[in-house]
């Protein structure tokens, strides 16, 4: 059973982030401040779930939420500031779109920078042991997944309609056949050492 607060305090948020191991796309990160009487048998890390059960979860944790948010931080930020970073200032951001303001935020896993003269704390693991952590890894990762099906349009061949951008081979071929495009991060290692030589008659 995951918990409600980590805190003494009821407004407490917790925030996650999505698709930092990715190749393309942006880092998607969510805050949420749900009331302290939500609960939801099938709330959960968002990893432990389905694609059916994320999706089935997300208005219900919208509807319920005092208030939520949800930030994207594209490849260009990403190649600007490191992946890590990225990942920080996108759960930041998104703290800073609450209204109200959580007067203490719980963030997944074990780095964060503080937001303003909130108190925080690192939770390793934390999307499978408080709700406000889970909710928002199931907001992070399912707005993250449209997006990327939203830029498959743009560049199907890549197919991140399926892979969503992270590393998998037929992702790799794509990239090694076709070069990289705007939506990929060119600090990341793309390919392979022994397959680096990119097509770059591809116009990007």
């Amino acid at each position: 059973m995951l918990l409600s607060n980590f805190s003494e305090f009821i407004l407490e948020t917790g925030t996650d982030e999505a698709g930092r191991g990715c190749l393309a796309g942006p880092v998607t990160a969510a805050a949420v401040l749900l009331p302290a009487d939500f609960r939801h048998e099938l709330l959960n890390d968002s990893k432990q779930l389905t694609e059916k059960q994320r999706q089935y979860l997300r208005p219900i944790i919208e509807d319920a939420a005092i208030s939520f948010a949800v930030t994207h931080l594209d490849p260009l930020v990403i190649d600007e500031i490191n992946i890590l970073n990225a990942s920080i200032k996108a759960m930041q951001e998104s703290v800073l779109k609450l209204d109200p303001l959580p007067l203490y935020i719980i963030v997944d896993g074990n780095r964060f920078k503080p937001v303003g003269n909130i108190p925080h704390s690192c939770i390793i693991k934390g999307d499978s042991k408080y709700l406000s952590i889970a909710a928002a890894s199931i907001l992070a990762k399912t707005y993250r997944d449209d997006y990327m099906e939203s830029i498959h349009e743009e560049f199907p061949i890549y197919n991140w309609k399926q892979n969503k951008g992270y590393p998998t081979t037929e992702h790799r071929k794509a990239i090694k056949a076709f070069g990289p495009t705007k939506y990929h991060r060119m600090s990341f290692r793309l390919l392979p050492e022994e397959q680096l030589e990119f097509n770059l008659d591809f116009k990007i």
